[in-house]
């Protein structure tokens, strides 16, 4: 899933190709995209793009006063194309092309082949979200976002804030998003490593000198990961991360830091890794669903 950093460049790179262009057609492929019916999706074309933002993981694309608020969910991606195809998007089960946004050609462009972009979705599950609203604050999923960690006033302070009187474990309080927008399963091992947590600690519990050095890990952590994928074309952001990763999605491998394997703890639907000997005191945490098959 896209997190803070990927989401952020993406921002970027819409904003460099998009703004002061005027939307020529919005063509919908998959119906259960959209999450809003008014204004429709239509309502856009013909109007100017003045800005595209980042909310937490959402993408915002400002057109003249309407925002097209983009959640790209677990497998959902952004495809940019110089040149779209000239054949109309049409619904179909089996086109991976959710939702398309041609814009208006310039005079050195194809106009029947316009830039634009292509939301797609890959597996069963499909959870990519489009709005269309006159203010992103009517998309519950931005209006109950928490403070985002690369903020200028998210000071030490508000952290603690946040922490205090927790019941939650830390890798579950960095990832909710209604307490701290943008953090994702990924990012939250590559920070509990880099603070040198167990992903189990109490939030609430956790002794001063532990809480500033997550802060510090948080902030840098992610403040380098935007630096990395900063000037990626959206094509490249996906290996990038993972490129990046110290622990997350490296079962098996060296740690980077002490040499240990890194280790994981696998969910229903989802997997964590870290390092035993960095995080934990070298004790391997318990990993239910192997432990059932094991019986």
């Amino acid at each position: 899933m896209p997190e803070l950093p990927e989401v952020e460049a993406l921002a970027a790179f819409l904003r460099e190709r998009m703004t002061g262009r005027v939307v020529a057609k919005v063509e919908v492929g998959a119906i259960n995209v959209l999450k809003t019916y008014d204004p429709p999706p239509t309502a856009l074309q013909g109007l100017l793009v003045t800005g595209v933002d980042r909310h937490g993981k959402w993408l915002d694309v400002d057109v003249d006063g309407l925002h097209l608020a983009i959640h790209l969910s677990r497998a959902g991606w952004l495809r940019w194309s110089d040149a779209l195809p000239k054949t109309p998007l049409r619904p179909s089960g089996k086109n991976p092309v959710a939702l398309r946004v041609r814009l208006a050609p310039e005079d050195d462009e194809d106009p029947d082949s316009p830039p634009g972009f292509d939301l797609t979705e890959a597996g069963t599950q499909k959870r990519l979200a489009v709005h269309v609203v006159k203010d992103v604050a009517q998309v519950p999923g931005i209006a109950s976002l928490g403070p985002d960690p690369l903020d200028d006033s998210f000071d030490l302070d508000a952290f603690r804030a946040l922490l205090s009187g927790s019941r939650q474990q830390v890798k579950g309080l960095l990832r909710e998003q209604s307490v701290l927008a943008g953090v994702g399963n990924a990012y939250s091992d590559e920070v509990l490593h880099v603070a040198k947590l167990s992903p189990y600690a109490s939030a609430g519990k956790l002794p001063a000198a532990d809480v500033e050095r997550l802060y510090e890990a948080l902030r840098t952590t992610l403040r380098d990961a935007v630096a990395a994928a900063s000037g990626k074309p959206a094509k490249e952001l996906k290996d990038a991360k993972r490129a990046g990763m110290r622990v997350h999605g490296r079962t098996g491998q060296p740690c980077p830091v002490c040499g240990d394997v890194v280790r994981e703890v696998s969910f229903a639907d989802r997997s964590m890794q870290y390092c035993a000997t960095c995080q934990t005191g070298g004790k391997p945490l318990a990993d239910r669903r192997l432990s059932r098959l094991l019986k």
